[in-house]
């Protein structure tokens, strides 16, 4: 089986800058494939030569087994994408936008019926679809975009932070039918996101970018599994190097972690470390606002690998557009 996207040592250059520098992935037919990453870390920018809309400056990209750099048509034939900031014409109506993509990508008037029925029965947009763009939410405008880069019928679709700035019932409504999409369609979904809970619950396996690099690779329950069992998060005044030093002397703490205010101990026995680590911090005179016991999430997974929060972008990869 051909797989849906392939990279090989993919590089993109804005000057003296490199925003994708040497990424080697693969994306399994039928599969939704997360990539996550922090603003600024090269997610848009891969999506965007995936796309065929920026050229790779090394390597090579295959969507389909079409090369994206010497096929570009083939691939636009077969892909569908909503990038972060939706093209809309808020003078059109959204049926009338629906039906002037199926037409350019050659549809005959019955075709393009069938095709705008079938996409308003995934998306849910209701009888918002006869209105003016121009008097929709934001959430409205995020599933029409989803809508209009389905109604060609594609088999690899591109979602570029698809539920960046949305509230909480928006982004769920897109998560459904981003499932659905899949499980009903079987169509592989490559989604770029920088939501930890979005990469979690959505995709199978998770690409993790950081500076240009792909880190991590893997499902993330495994991603998860790899680091520690369990964490303990304080959120404190006044820990001292000392005060670190005595927290990782106790029994069964595998890693201490100062990011400001916050302390995160990695324990293979949250249960059994919780107590000491208290005692600890009060023995010592820290100042605790909170202190919890959880199990680890893709965010530690980013702080194990690259140091820092997957919240906190980076200003210096030169990506213009995360």
């Amino acid at each position: 089986m051909t797989p849906a996207v392939v990279t090989e040592g993919i590089e993109r250059r804005f000057d003296d800058t490199t925003a994708v520098d040497g990424v080697d992935l693969e994306v399994r037919e039928g599969e939704i494939y997360g990539f996550l990453g922090p603003n600024g870390a090269g997610k848009t920018t891969l999506v965007r030569m995936l796309c065929t809309l920026l050229l790779p400056s090394a390597g090579r990209a295959l969507v389909l087994g079409y090369d994206v750099a010497t096929q570009p048509g083939e691939v636009r034939l077969r892909i569908g994408v909503a990038l972060q900031e939706a093209a809309l014409d808020d003078r059109q109506s959204g049926r009338e936008l629906l039906t002037l993509q199926a037409r350019l990508y050659g549809l005959n008037k019955t075709e393009v019926a069938q095709r705008v029925a079938h996409v308003l029965q995934m998306v849910d947009i209701g009888d918002a679809i006869d209105r003016r763009i121009g008097t929709y939410s934001g959430g409205m405008k995020r599933r029409l975009d989803l809508a209009a880069s389905l109604v060609h019928n594609p088999d690899v679709l591109f979602l570029d932070e698809p539920t960046t700035g949305l509230d909480p019932a928006s982004r769920a409504l897109v998560w459904r039918e981003v499932r659905r999409l899949n499980q009903e369609l079987g169509m592989t979904i490559f989604l770029t996101t920088q939501y930890l809970e979005e990469a979690d619950e959505l995709a199978h396996r998770v690409g993790i970018i950081d500076r240009g690099k792909l880190v991590a690779e893997g499902a993330p329950d495994e991603l998860k599994r790899a680091i520690s069992d369990d964490v303990i998060v304080a959120r404190v005044e006044g820990a001292s190097d000392d005060v670190i030093q005595g927290l990782c002397a106790i029994e069964g703490v595998d890693q201490v972690d100062v990011h400001g205010d916050e302390i995160t101990v990695r324990t293979a026995n949250g249960a059994a470390a919780v107590s000491p680590v208290a005692v600890a911090l009060s023995r010592d005179g820290v100042k605790v606002h909170t202190l919890t016991l959880r199990t680890p999430t893709l965010d530690d997974v980013f702080l194990e690998l690259t140091g820092g929060h997957i919240g906190q972008g980076h200003n210096d990869d030169g990506d213009p557009t995360s």
